[in-house]
């Protein structure tokens, strides 16, 4: 039996982690959940699964889950930091899967590795920001880090075809998003409705407005070079509509190998709770008598310049890319509040990036410091053009 600690239980991802786990139930237990803010739904997954450890982001959201449980079934409680620490790396716990949002899963998954658990990392944050230490730890302590997301799950998978050192090139698809054929003058007049219907995936609102502007593409490709060991330009990137191809390898002959399945997150967090093994997943089968169309067409940088300053932050090293992630959160959260347009959130994170100076951090405390010293200088940003943005769309609307 498996124990399991789910970090970011109430997330999309976590919903789909428990799904797997109620039908494999003979393999998998839950030892402890680690929620946010969500006490309504906590509290219904501690009454399926029976945890007995919890912990939530505070003390009220605590008392919310405790008020809302019978005494008889309250398992142990915690909050915070420390709590989240203590669920990821207790001696109960056999696999952590990391799938709380941004840097907040950060300490959690960086002290798992240091304990060498076997993790499933759905969490982009933790490599984007601090890639180096969490790499390096896994290494000293033998901790083995199975990606979930859909893209690098394709490409673990992919490697499995060959030798690492006869790969020459790692190829990551994205759907485009909602504007892929959006001409870019009409990109300032683009609203958080708009960015927020995504084509293929549902998912958290920063994340769609990450795949919006291909963000979320140019953290994949970040990772990618931690996970797999590629440097920046051995990765690349394309767009793939239809989402059916998820990652490619070429080898050094020419060859190169596909993952290909449906688009259910099921399959490849179920691929890394029961790695090395393959087992029936509960999801949709392609079915190949149905004839299809798939489009493979290179990204415009132009259109979507974020993708390039992933690029770019990566082969600079240091804590670039930590800023590069702080920034894009803290512009992404006031996109949604409509202070700045769509354009603005690209030149928030450019003007981050060249304002907060890049250093080598030698620990997380180190890493967390910057990512807020990046989000303060960002937030600037945003005041620095939320009165003009706000004049102007007032303007337009009076026309």
């Amino acid at each position: 039996m498996t124990r399991i600690a789910l970090l970011g239980s109430t997330g999309s991802i976590g919903v789909s982690t428990l799904d797997v786990v109620r039908r494999r139930s003979d393999q998998f237990e839950v030892f402890a959940l680690v929620a946010g803010r969500n006490a309504g739904l906590l509290a219904q997954q501690i009454l399926e699964f029976k945890p007995k450890l919890v912990v939530t982001a505070d003390e009220q959201t605590l008392d919310a889950v405790r008020e809302s449980l019978p005494r008889s079934v309250w398992p142990q409680f915690g909050c915070g930091a420390r709590a989240r620490v203590e669920a990821a790396t207790a001696p109960e716990t056999d696999f952590v899967l990391s799938a709380i949002v941004g840097v907040a899963g950060l300490e959690a998954t960086y002290e798992a590795a240091r304990s060498g658990k076997r993790i499933g990392l759905a969490n982009k944050e933790v490599l984007v920001a601090s890639g180096e230490l969490v790499i390096e730890a896994s290494r000293k302590a033998g901790a083995e880090l199975i990606p979930v997301d859909s893209e690098h799950n394709g490409a673990h998978q992919c490697l499995r075809a060959g030798r690492r050192g006869d790969v020459t090139r790692l190829i990551l698809t994205a759907s485009g998003g909602p504007f892929r054929n959006t001409p870019a003058g009409d990109f300032e007049n683009i609203t958080p409705e708009q960015a927020l219907k995504h084509p293929t995936w549902k998912m958290g609102k920063r994340i769609t407005i990450d795949s919006a502007t291909l963000m979320n593409k140019g953290f994949e490709v970040i990772e990618a070079c931690w996970l797999f060991d590629f440097i920046p330009s051995e990765v690349d990137v394309v767009v793939h509509p239809q989402s059916t191809v998820h990652a490619m390898i070429e080898f050094n002959d020419g060859s190169v190998i596909a993952q290909i399945s449906a688009t259910d997150m099921r399959m490849p967090i179920q691929y890394a709770l029961t790695y090395p093994d393959r087992e029936s997943a509960p999801v949709p089968r392609l079915d190949w008598t149905v004839g299809r169309q798939w489009e493979f067409h290179p990204p415009d940088l132009a259109k979507f310049p974020l993708l390039r300053m992933a690029y770019e932050a990566q082969a600079a090293g240091g804590s670039a890319t930590c800023t590069l992630n702080a920034a894009d959160e803290i512009a992404v959260e006031a996109f949604l509040r409509e202070q700045i347009g769509f354009t603005g959130i690209a030149s928030v994170v450019e003007d981050t990036l060249a304002a907060v100076p890049s250093r080598r951090p030698n620990s997380v405390q180190e890493v967390l410091a910057i990512d807020e010293e990046s989000r303060e200088v960002a937030r600037e940003m945003v005041r620095k053009r939320a009165g003009k943005y706000l004049q102007n769309k007032s303007l337009a609307k009076a026309q």
